[in-house]
């Protein structure tokens, strides 16, 4: 049975590092580096440190720096920095095994929901529904395209919030809601994207015959809006409130 290496030994490998030891020393942890596996994956770790110190001795020519042996506190404080870096490279590692798992899971669901027709979730909606149901209502039906859009303005100290139901629209599209200023300046109030499905259709499934309920906030004041837009990205208008 192999008897346990000194503490000692296992110390050396920061001095080994760093060239401090002497040849008899030197020689002596060479031999038990040989079957350590614990002082070997130090080493390698310090092995790091080799550029620096060369870095350190080309920008310090004085002899009497380069042939000082560092003292018990730098060469501590060295290896503490090295323990450092090991940590911070596992747990970076760590982080990324974590990550990649969440990508794993999350990413058919992802995909699910860039492609699904599904509404959005009921939490969304309410929040969406509730501001729309508290705020001064003006809309209708346009005579064009039979889009019937209807915004729900509320004062606000920066602005106006809107929030806009809008039925009888069919997708894919996206589109976003302008408000148009007196003085003819445009603000985008909100944009959103339309399903295949569409809202507010008579045919379909159940939440394609619901309107859809969006909002967002426009810097202009109330009494300073002429009308809003509701357009397609590409420039297609869908319907026009006047206020």
């Amino acid at each position: 049975m192999s008897r346990p290496a000194p503490d000692h030994q296992h110390a050396d490998v920061g001095a080994y590092a760093l060239g401090v030891l002497d040849d008899a020393d030197a020689t002596r942890f060479e031999e038990h580096l040989a079957g350590c596996p614990r002082c070997a994956a130090e080493l390698d770790d310090l092995m790091a440190l080799t550029p620096l110190l060369d870095d350190l001795k080309d920008a310090t020519p004085d002899p009497a720096v380069l042939t000082a042996r560092p003292g018990p506190a730098l060469l501590d404080g060295l290896l503490g920095e090295v323990a450092a870096a090991r940590r911070a490279r596992r747990t970076r590692r760590l982080c990324l095994v974590a990550a990649a798992a969440a990508l794993i899971v999350a990413g058919p669901l992802v995909g699910s929901a860039l492609t699904s027709q599904d509404p959005p979730s009921h939490s969304t909606v309410s929040a969406a529904k509730q501001m729309y149901e508290e705020g001064e209502k003006i809309g209708g039906v346009d005579p064009a395209t039979k889009v019937d859009a209807t915004v729900s303005l509320q004062p606000k100290p920066w602005g106006t919030h809107v929030a806009l139901r809008l039925g009888h629209v069919k997708g894919p599209l996206t589109c976003d809601l302008v408000a148009v200023g007196k003085d003819g300046e445009r603000q985008t109030v909100t944009t959103w994207a339309v399903p295949p499905g569409g809202y507010g259709l008579d045919k379909g499934e159940k939440w394609n015959k619901e309107p859809l309920y969006t909002h967002g906030g426009a810097a202009l004041n109330r009494n300073d809006i002429s009308r809003f837009e509701v357009r397609t990205l590409d420039g297609k208008l869908l319907a026009t409130v006047g206020v």
